[in-house]
């Protein structure tokens, strides 16, 4: 047998047996080493779940570039059919329909998992693989209920794992922005906030669908129902419209709010709300008879917070609003100066000050007319110039608590609870009860609700507490 001195010296590289040589050389331009890749599995592939593998790995096409020590290992989705683009992407990739399977079968070739599924089964699929030690990605809103986010938060902390909630814009240059002009002193100390978006640009405020509809052949309903009570299917829930089903989705609140808000709990000293109420469209049936749609998100909501600051200096109020709503124009505006943009917006209110904004814009200072005569503080926090995808390839890579991400979940765990006492308002809300002369309904749920966040509880309304954590169909656990 030819041993290995024996095989250079055929070669003529007897003396290259000591010689230590960069992993480019051996492996040529662009060679990544295995011990330098993240090997990532991606749950709900589909839709969004498409976007999320090529920020992470790149595009075939190139267009999308994400990072060279990213591989997409495994593949699963319910629906083949919505899986399709994925698969073409990353043809290597092994497809699974369960992901319960995928995780106990290849466990030891995944170091990280995306989830991109609907709202209802973010927890479950993201909680079963940081029990396995495994990085986690996870679409906004964090979870589906109050209760899971804090115990997703608790949990990224108990197994070590590198974790970031998918508002990509949080790594934005303009959250950073803002951060830096509140630290300045630039608006004074922040007292309210109100903030607003065109969502939803989907049904909401509609009856339930009924009817007998075949469940398409790609399609595992019982799995896309996961921990979800047990519907028929309609394709009034799949692929796109479940969002606006309080069965699946959590509204118009929980697509946008954990863009639209992230620089308020970011530049803020605030965490979790004590005080909550809203408002919400009143659908009709006919004259003077409101309809009952209690299984669906309303076309159009306002949510009052209120979170105390936790830096002694009194209170701030939240408000926002849904479904084209629109607060009032600021003063300082000019009427032909755009108030926010793509029907999304923010307007931060302090002691010395007004700024305004978009998660897609940079932030103003109002009258827009001080731009030019105040000082703009020096850049203090660091950019993500890689992206919020690749930042925590980049992370997950280095290990758990030796990089920064934009939003690991012991931030987004607090900031999807707030986000959520907002619906948690809202399904308070839908709580009505036809009155006696068939005239009308009463809102038991129409009132301010007080939160003890310590216990997860509404203390002066206990019919809400229903809302904070939901029941798992049998086979389906945390």
């Amino acid at each position: 047998m030819t041993n290995r001195r024996e095989f250079l010296k055929t070669l003529g590289l007897a003396s290259a047996a000591f010689t230590i040589l960069p992993r480019h050389v051996l492996g040529g331009p662009g060679f990544v080493a295995p011990s330098d890749t993240l090997y990532i599995a991606g749950i709900g592939v589909g839709g969004k779940g498409t976007s999320d593998l090529t920020g992470f790995a790149g595009s075939p096409d190139g267009k999308t570039k994400g990072s060279p020590n990213a591989k997409i290992a495994f593949l699963c989705d319910v629906d083949d059919n919505m899986a399709k683009d994925s698969v073409r992407n990353f043809p290597s990739a092994r497809y699974y329909k369960d992901f319960r399977v995928m995780l106990e079968k290849e466990s030891k070739g995944i170091d990280a998992v995306s989830v991109s599924t609907p709202d209802h089964t973010h927890a479950v699929a993201a909680m079963a693989a940081m029990q396995l030690g495994k990085h986690v990605y996870v679409q906004k809103p964090l979870t589906y209920s109050i209760y899971e986010a804090r115990i997703m938060a608790e949990a990224a902390n108990q197994y070590r794992v590198v974790t970031q909630m998918g508002n990509q814009h949080a790594s934005d240059p303009h959250v950073r922005v803002i951060r830096e002009w509140i630290n300045a002193g630039l608006i004074g100390d922040v007292f309210k906030v109100t903030a607003w978006t065109n969502r939803p640009v989907w049904p909401q405020g509609i009856a339930t669908p009924s009817g007998k509809h075949k469940v398409p052949k790609q399609l595992d309903w019982d799995l896309w129902l996961g921990p979800a009570a047990n519907v028929k299917y309609n394709p009034a829930y799949h692929p796109f419209n479940w969002r606006g089903w309080w069965n699946f989705g959590t509204g118009a609140l929980g697509d946008m709010a954990c863009h639209i808000l992230d620089p308020v709990f970011k530049s803020l000293p605030i965490d979790f709300p004590t005080e909550v109420e809203c408002s919400t469209t009143t659908e009709w049936a006919g004259f003077f008879k409101e309809a009952d749609y209690p299984e669906s998100c309303p076309a159009s909501s306002i949510i009052h917070l209120k979170f105390p600051r936790k830096d002694g200096k009194g209170d701030l109020k939240l408000t926002w609003m849904d479904g084209g709503l629109l607060p009032e124009r600021p003063e300082e505006l000019l009427p032909e100066e755009k108030m926010g943009d793509w029907g999304n917006g923010y307007i931060f209110e302090g002691t010395k000050g007004k700024l305004m904004g978009n998660y897609n814009i940079p932030p103003v200072l109002l009258p827009t007319s001080r731009m030019k005569e105040v000082s703009l503080p020096p850049e203090t926090i660091a950019r993500v110039p890689e992206g919020h995808y690749v930042q925590w390839v980049n992370a997950c890579l280095k290990g758990y608590g030796n990089a920064e991400v934009s939003s690991p979940f012991d931030f987004a765990g607090p900031f999807t609870e707030a986000v959520l006492m907002g619906n948690l308002a809202i399904r308070s809300y839908q709580m009505r009860k036809p009155n006696a002369d068939g005239r009308g309904y009463t809102y038991p749920g129409r009132k301010k609700l007080l939160w003890d966040a310590k216990n997860m509880k509404i203390t002066n309304f206990d019919e809400a507490n229903q809302f904070v954590k939901r029941e798992y169909r049998s086979g389906w656990k945390l």
